[in-house]
């Protein structure tokens, strides 16, 4: 088994377009879930959707959570209120930027990694360059 990696996003098309990238990294040696947009498909976040793919991400290994911005962090720890106290131990939120991120992430899952190994990864990608410097 291998850590899970759940991307929360305003953007069910954003969640799903990371998630694919990353899964593509990993080679489909992990499992990614998504929880992208609003239940009736707006702009926003869910926590019935959170909820629903850290159930599905769940692993003994543990979960790591990617989010894009702002109420994504509040919506996921309510979401992370309605797990037990077993299961919440085995979650990290994860600062990390969104998609270099669950890259990172992914391919370290992939390896066998423990859920530190892979947090850790992920947060690599702050200092990941964007551009040529001069």
């Amino acid at each position: 088994m291998a850590v899970g990696i759940v991307i929360v996003s305003h953007s069910a098309r954003l969640a799903e377009g990371v998630a694919e990238l990353a899964g593509q990294m990993s080679m489909g040696e992990v499992t990614i879930a998504v929880a992208g947009g609003t239940d009736d498909g707006s702009i926003g976040t869910s926590i019935d959707k959170v909820a629903a793919a850290l159930q599905k991400a769940s692993s003994p290994d543990g979960t790591l959570v990617l989010l894009d911005l702002g109420s994504a962090v509040m919506i996921t720890e309510m979401a992370l209120e309605m797990l037990d106290a077993q299961e919440k131990e085995r979650v990290i939120i994860s600062t990390a930027p969104l998609v270099e991120g669950a890259v990172l992430a992914a391919v370290e899952a992939s390896a066998g990694s423990t859920l530190q190994e892979v947090a850790e990864a992920a947060n690599n990608g702050h200092d990941m360059p964007k551009g040529h410097q001069a």
